[in-house]
């Protein structure tokens, strides 16, 4: 077992349609939903965003929120509720999203329209798993039941990378006349790529040429990414070479970040240098934020320190803490054995964070972890939860710490640390929590054992296989 935390690429969502509505986006977007008009100054000037952006606990329910903002006779219109569920999402606020999602229809009354639908099924599979998205789905009216959900479903399938399934569903999308766009061959490349299918990529691409579907930058992009996953360079430049020839395709940052990733999975840095100065050259002012994690870990990736800096001091914004590009700030420099430099942007972010996320935390604990500081880990972690509730992660971190270097009584210490502040549902690593099991066993503890899996009930997490594994 290895304690790391890599900032790793993560394959860009598909896109293929446009939305005819300025303010809703496409299904799988990863742009920013379009703000309401200036003429909804309830939504900004009286800070409803602002009052759920601040509940930081993602278990914690925001209903109360809302209806207060209704019981204080503010206006709040559908379109607004359509904005929040997307920006929730877009934060990866899951279980938010989904509250507004059902209180917008069971509370005020709206209308579903379908895509509302197909984001619905989608945080169902993300917060409940995916047979509750199918049981939404086959209940659903055939109102609803279009296009979007299909492709919502066809997604979901993808999620749980389960290819018989995914192919089921696309198969009723021919047979309905669904499949007349790019948009779910998209989604199937993508998955053909994680399972290493590649024939039946060329099989898709092929079908798609002779149904008379164009192929777009989505289509060509994740053609690309899965060159990459492959190994194939050449097949990626092919690719990249016809995008950028072909005048009717706009190429975004995210083509030559997936670019760069492959030449450097291929030990070609210089040729990934060239594809990050594209990358930067196109990364649009409103989307920097988004952009700078993946340019912070391809960086990061080249071994240069001294560009990972110049990418940190060019596009972070002082004026607004930023947690998530500061975590992997954190990680990437703790990737070039500069602990010292990610201790600096820690301080950097403490001292103007204005409400605490322990993610950040967690990334140095796992820095201090990797090097062995343990001791520097858990100094930090004490001192910060002065005054604090840290998350549970934060002291599995620890555990996980003092496991892989054979200290099994601070194991223990911190995996009931750890699960004495869980919240309903959290599990601890299995492996962890399994060897610290085992190491009360062996120490004939059983107070100790008893404790955890008191804890684990408590949870709700506990699993009769490892009491089982326990008793033989």
């Amino acid at each position: 077992m290895k304690l790391h935390c890599v900032s790793k690429l993560v394959q860009f969502p598909v896109q293929t349609h446009h939305c005819n509505s300025r303010v809703l986006t496409s299904l799988f977007s990863t742009k920013t939903p379009s703000r309401p008009s200036s003429s909804s100054s309830s939504f900004f000037s009286d800070s409803l965003f602002n009052r759920l952006r601040v509940i930081r606990d993602p278990k914690a329910s925001i209903l109360p929120v809302l209806q207060q903002w209704v019981n204080e006779k503010r206006p709040l219109d559908r379109r607004e509720l359509r904005y929040l569920v997307r920006i929730m999402k877009d934060f990866r606020r899951y279980n938010h999203a989904l509250e507004i999602s059902h209180w917008m229809t069971d509370n005020r009354y709206f209308d579903m329209l379908p895509s509302d639908a197909a984001i619905r099924l989608e945080l169902i599979h993300i917060v409940h798993g995916i047979e509750k998205a199918e049981n939404y789905f086959n209940n659903i009216s055939n109102k609803l039941r279009t296009y979007n959900a299909y492709g919502a479903l066809l997604h979901s399938y993808v999620r749980e990378n389960s290819v018989d399934k995914a192919e089921a569903i696309m198969h009723e999308m021919r047979k309905m006349g669904l499949a007349k766009s790019s948009f779910a061959y998209n989604i199937l490349i993508n998955l053909y790529s994680q399972n290493g299918q590649h024939d039946k990529i060329d099989n898709l691409m092929r079908e798609m040429e002779n149904d008379g579907i164009t192929y777009d930058k989505y289509t060509l992009r994740n053609r690309m990414a899965a060159y990459v996953a492959a190994s194939n360079i050449l097949g990626m430049e092919k690719i990249l070479n016809r995008m950028e020839n072909d005048p009717c395709i706009m190429i975004d940052w995210k083509v030559y970040s997936v670019a760069a990733n492959g030449y450097l999975k291929a030990g070609s840095i210089k040729k990934a240098f060239v594809m990050l100065q594209k990358m930067e050259e196109l990364m649009p002012y409103e989307r920097r934020k988004a952009a700078l994690e993946y340019l912070l870990s391809l960086y990061a990736s080249t071994g240069r320190k001294e560009e990972l800096y110049r990418v940190w001091n060019t596009y972070k914004t002082s004026n607004d803490v930023m947690d998530r590009p500061y975590s992997c700030m954190i990680t990437s420099l703790a990737k070039l054995d500069d602990i010292e430099g990610a201790e600096k942007i820690f301080e950097e972010w403490e001292s103007e964070c204005t409400t605490y996320d322990f993610r950040v935390l967690n990334r140095l604990l796992v820095a201090y972890c990797k090097e062995g500081l343990l001791e520097k880990a858990e100094s930090l972690a004490m001192k910060t939860a002065e005054g604090r509730t840290p998350y549970a992660s934060t002291w599995n971190v620890l555990a996980i710490g003092y496991l892989e270097n054979k200290q099994m009584p601070k194991a223990v210490e911190m995996l009931k640390k750890a699960l004495s502040v869980g919240r309903k549902g959290w599990m601890p690593n299995r492996v962890t929590l399994e060897a610290c099991l085992d190491y009360l066993k062996g120490q004939g503890d059983s107070k100790g054992m008893e404790e955890i899996i008191g804890l684990l009930k408590e949870l709700g997490s506990f699993d009769e296989d490892i009491y089982e594994k326990l008793l033989t």
